[in-house]
């Protein structure tokens, strides 16, 4: 089992990383937690799979258990679908001495992790992420949310898991899709901080060698995620590198209704775009758009940025949680393997979009 410990100022935590880690969980889980309470938080894809064994292997080790499944989707991160989560915990007469365990992708992390920093002021709670792009971006870090409708995650705060737990064999059973569009956060922390990654990312032929190395990915992303969270917990300064590409994608999501792409699928149009424009503006190494088009291509993943209205756009834009007063903070490379911040006004933000789509 490969583990990293995620040190904070305050708190520290395990990421574990290893095959078939999920099919006797009941004894991990146990290592860390004394109690006798634990409620599952969930959706439905993912209860259909695991969730009768995932229930049964913790009952083994002497747990109570409880399972509470979401409509799977961006729509379940609502203030709406926390607050009947929070009828069901307490129906669990859940205490602030239990456990909540939040198995599924980013949606059910995030508001799993949101419901669990909320409900008594905070109950512990541990990550089981399901999803490529859970594993290596969005139950690594503290940040846990709901959405608005003006907005993502709008409403939220830092609160960490006890403990993440990561099963590179379930993603076996992920729609094509939605491994790709975890590829593409892969994707973003190379280019933003490893180019060495970068070029391991070129070179894998298919689906198959993609899914021998998977796990030497997932570590390598989540080594990089630790460095940076570590560095700056509450994304003040180098965090914000880890939004590479959001600030367009968060856009095109809202613009959407989060219904035409995925989280991966936005941030990969937002990367490519983003650097074909700041190449333009001398900024960034000519040639760096080129080689993210490509790497983009290889998994499958999108980098037009369709005919949108541009004022809908800075609109969603100016709504990001990440700025500050007149300030946007958008990250851009100077070259493949490091990125960086640069502060721009709001009216400089309409310079780095082009709504009328890049080939």
């Amino acid at each position: 089992m490969r583990v990293l410990n995620v040190k904070l100022s305050n708190e520290k935590y395990n990421i574990y990383i290893k095959r078939g880690l999920i099919s006797d969980i009941g004894r991990e889980i146990r290592g860390i937690y004394k109690g006798e309470k634990i409620a599952v938080i969930t959706d439905s894809n993912v209860q259909r799979i695991y969730g009768e064994s995932f229930c049964l292997n913790l009952k083994k080790y002497g747990y109570k258990v409880k399972i509470i499944t979401i409509k799977p989707g961006e729509e379940s991160k609502s203030l709406e679908v926390a607050k009947n989560l929070y009828d069901k915990l307490l129906d669990f007469q859940i205490s602030r001495g239990d456990l909540i365990i939040t198995l599924g992708g980013g949606v059910v992390g995030d508001l799993g992790g949101f419901v669990s920093s909320t409900l008594f002021r905070g109950i512990s709670f541990i990550q089981i992420p399901t999803t490529l792009l859970a594993q290596i971006d969005s139950s690594i870090g503290g940040k846990v949310a709901v959405n608005l409708n003006r907005g993502k995650n709008l409403i939220g705060s830092f609160y960490h898991p006890k403990a993440v737990f990561i099963d590179p064999n379930v993603l076996k059973t992920l729609d094509k899709r939605f491994l790709y569009d975890g590829m593409a956060e892969a994707i973003k922390y190379s280019l933003i901080s490893d180019k060495s990654l970068f070029e391991r990312l070129n070179i894998y032929k298919d689906e198959k060698e993609l899914m021998y190395n998977i796990e030497d990915i997932i570590y390598n992303c989540c080594k990089i995620k630790k460095r940076i969270v570590e560095l700056d917990e509450r994304d003040k300064n180098e965090r914000m590198l880890l939004n590479f590409g959001h600030t367009i994608g968060h856009a095109i999501e809202k613009y959407f209704n989060y219904k035409n792409f995925t989280h991966g699928e936005g941030v990969a149009i937002g990367m490519y775009n983003i650097t074909k424009k700041s190449e333009e503006m001398n900024i960034t190494q000519k040639g760096t758009s080129d080689l993210i088009k490509k790497v983009l291509k290889n998994y499958n993943l999108p980098y037009k940025l369709n005919n949108m209205e541009k004022e809908k756009i800075l609109k969603a834009i100016t709504l990001d949680k990440k700025n500050i007063g007149k300030i946007i903070n958008i990250i851009l490379l100077e070259k493949i393997g490091e990125g960086f911040v640069k502060k721009i006004s709001k009216e400089e933000m309409k310079e780095f979009i082009d709504t009328k789509g890049v080939v």
